[in-house]
Parts: structure tokens; sequence; C-alpha cells
């Protein structure tokens, strides 16, 4: 799954550290760390945590096809 956070839209109040804290973390008071390609198993989580989020900065994406290209080459 891919995580992405708006950084600009978190205000830091780490709600997503406290639910998924193998996802997210808070450095310092302010600045938020995350793993932007969560594991699986750790998906009920970063789904609770995206949801708690009280400013909504936190999308997760289901990658269909780990081994597909980013972008489809021109033929």
């Amino acid at each position: 799954m891919r995580v992405v956070v708006d950084l600009s839209r978190c205000e830091g109040y780490a709600q997503c550290a406290f639910l998924a804290p193998d996802a997210f973390r808070m450095h310092g008071e302010e600045a938020l760390m995350y793993d932007p390609n969560a594991d699986d198993a750790q998906r009920d989580q970063v789904l609770r945590a995206a949801a708690a989020c009280p400013v909504q900065a936190i999308l997760v994406d289901r990658l269909e096809g780990r081994d597909a290209p980013a972008e489809a080459s021109p033929s």
C-alpha cells in the first residue's frame, strides 16, 4: 500500500502516530515522519489513522501489481 501525507496540511496532532506507530511517528513536536510504503499487515491501523486525522492529510492507496511499472512507456 502507498501512504501519502500532505505535510503542508498536517498540523502535528499525532493521532496517526498513536493509532499506527509502525507507520507514523513524530520527530520533535511538529514534524511527522512516515513510511510511504507501509506493509499491508499494517493496513487496518493505517486506515484508522487516516480516518482519525483531524485535517484529513493522509491518503492511502492500495498498490495493485507491485511489479508493474509506474508509467507505461509509449509504443
